[in-house]
């Protein structure tokens, strides 16, 4: 974060940042009730049934293309971290499909009469630096002249369609494990409200900026069965969607799960964003938290994750091996949080 506070506040323009932004997923579900409904070809792998973190399309006996895209408005106020942020976000779809990105498009929505040129020009080289870090090229993409500051990537992947790994294929008896830290959209809210500290800072931008890049290796291990990234709705909502794909019920150990530090101490101050409150409406229902799980952990289960850690659903013998991905990669607080269960889609919390 820089010593100096920047002039223009980036955070100010935006009411919401990150994937704190993302439309509740019951409202979502509401909205997207119809779409299944239209034609489907046979080299469709991935669609949007099962609400899976990108689409995918068979090219031949030995590529798949992966397609997504992300956007959202800013979570804080540096320029070049926004960007940094938003590009790792995005990319981080491709990586839960288990492919490599080898190429993306920049989307950008800018307030044109109120940021300067030279901040607009310091969002897209954040984006540009992740992009270089993962390998690949900005080759172009779409601006336009919005309301409120908008920046993110339309992301293209390649993986062998063998190696596809669906947010819908986990078993009964997978362990299941978490790559990354629960509490960004804390610290986010804590900067949303000109109330974080250095370390707190640094804290977030070094967690929502590490790519997911475990996601490709994964992809090669059999025991893993199936693999998606923690982002707007927390950890609850899309443990949800791997029940729901698989028809199975997961149980995970609130002890067990990675926090970022203090931000427990900060949910008891009020650090909490909007979107954890929109999550728990839209599916508490099926949520069995047990009698010992605190508001501040259930304000962290329902937390929206920016560029949130892989969730994994592996058999119990593969765990060491995914694990070992995690850790060569630099991912030091990877962890086995939970498995998945034969019974009704639901996660229950003890």
């Amino acid at each position: 974060m820089n010593d100096v506070a920047p002039e223009i506040r980036l955070t100010s323009f935006s009411h919401g940042g990150g994937c704190g932004c993302k439309i509740a997923p019951a409202l979502l579900s509401e909205i997207l009730k119809n779409s299944a409904r239209l034609p489907v070809p046979d080299e469709l792998l991935v669609g949007i049934a099962t609400s899976d973190d990108a689409a995918v399309y068979k090219l031949n006996a030995d590529q798949a293309l992966i397609a997504t895209t992300d956007f959202f408005m800013p979570i804080v106020d540096d320029p070049y971290d926004f960007g940094r942020i938003a590009a790792a976000n995005a990319l981080s779809d491709v990586y839960a499909m288990g492919g490599k990105p080898i190429i993306a498009l920049a989307l950008v929505g800018m307030p044109i009469d109120k940021l300067p040129p030279e901040i607009i020009g310091r969002i897209l080289a954040g984006g540009e630096s992740i992009c270089a870090e993962a390998g690949i090229p900005i080759a172009g993409g779409h601006s336009i002249d919005s309301v409120e500051p908008i920046y993110g990537l339309v992301a293209l992947g390649l993986a062998h369609p063998d190696r596809i790994k669906k947010n819908s294929d986990a078993r009964a008896g997978d362990t299941l494990i978490l790559g990354k830290p629960l509490g960004v959209g804390i610290l986010a809210a804590a900067v949303k409200k000109g109330k974080i500290d250095a370390e707190g800072y640094k804290q977030l931008i070094a967690t929502a900026t590490q790519l997911n890049t475990p996601g490709t290796a994964l992809s090669a291990l059999d025991g893993v069965h199936a693999l998606t990234d923690v982002t707007g709705f927390g950890l609850l909502g899309h443990t949800l969607e791997l029940c729901r794909g698989a028809g199975l019920a997961a149980r995970l150990s609130m002890r067990d799960v990675p926090v970022l530090p203090r931000v427990e101490d900060m949910v008891a101050e009020g650090f909490v964003t909007g979107a954890s409150g929109r999550n728990w409406a839209s599916y508490g229902r099926d949520v069995e938290l047990g009698p010992n799980i605190t508001p501040a952990e259930k304000a962290l289960l329902t937390d929206p994750q920016t560029s949130g850690g892989l969730l994994v659903a592996c058999d119990p013998d593969a765990v060491q091996d995914v694990l070992s991905v995690f850790r060569a990669q630099s991912f030091s607080q990877a962890a086995v949080i939970g498995e998945m269960t034969a019974g009704r889609a639901s996660v229950a919390v003890a």
